[in-house]
């Protein structure tokens, strides 16, 4: 349907504008904002989580996940993003790094036997390429552990 794929484009696209405004904001103070850096952490660590319930989704409406490895695989992601906001923000934002890398090299594996839109998979390449620039932007900010 043309028009879910525009309105998930527009929300997908727009998803980034805090990526972006807080990525710049690690490196200078944005004005009524005290820690851009901890804001892009919590929104990249549901952002991700988010990532991993569309493959639960997915996974619902299926019945060829016989053994339940899509719901399994679903998780991974919600639990590294709450993981991720346990940790000191420089080990977090490189495990949220690793978390949308590793969930676009999925998405990539399960595009077919999870019938995923034709569109879907270029626009994540798109997404999860300004989100990991923009979060190794901001781990730049805070030096290398």
């Amino acid at each position: 349907m043309p028009g879910n794929e525009t309105t998930a484009k527009s929300i997908g696209y727009a998803g980034l504008i805090p990526f972006i405004v807080f990525s710049i904001g690690s490196w200078f103070q944005l004005p009524m904002i005290s820690d851009s850096t901890y804001i892009l952490t919590a929104y990249a660590a549901i952002i991700l989580s988010f990532m991993g319930a569309i493959h639960w989704g997915i996974a619902m409406s299926s019945s060829e996940d016989q053994n339940g490895k899509y719901f399994i695989a679903s998780v991974i992601p919600g639990l590294s993003a709450w993981l991720a906001l346990l940790m000191p923000q420089r080990y977090a934002i490189i495990l949220l790094m690793v978390g949308f890398i590793a969930l676009i090299i999925y998405d990539w594996s399960v595009e077919k036997p999870q019938r995923l839109p034709g569109w879907y998979i270029p626009m994540r390449n798109r997404l999860t390429l300004v989100v990991v620039m923009c979060l190794m932007f901001a781990q730049l900010s805070l030096g290398m552990p």
